[in-house]
């Protein structure tokens, strides 16, 4: 399949394509150079998101703790004492 490019290097990917590879408007494509041709990835970021955070260990109590005392200062200096 031949696109064209346009006057500032753009390049129109094709209704069909877009829609076999749910490409909406938005979506992070990764382009890199590949034995000399061009290369567009389509990047799910939720996917890579969940790849990283399956190795991510944390302390649902302390996380919890923290975010009550963060809550408790802000609180205390933006509430005006009754």
């Amino acid at each position: 399949m031949k696109v064209r490019v346009g006057r500032r290097g753009a390049i129109v990917i094709p209704k069909r394509i877009r829609e076999r590879l749910g490409i909406e408007e938005g979506t992070v494509l990764e382009l890199e150079i590949v034995e000399g041709a061009l290369m567009l990835r389509v990047r799910d970021l939720w996917t890579e998101l969940r790849r990283r955070g399956r190795n991510v260990k944390f302390d649902v109590d302390a996380l919890e703790r923290e975010l009550d005392e963060a809550e408790e200062e802000w609180l205390r200096r933006n509430m005006p004492e009754s």
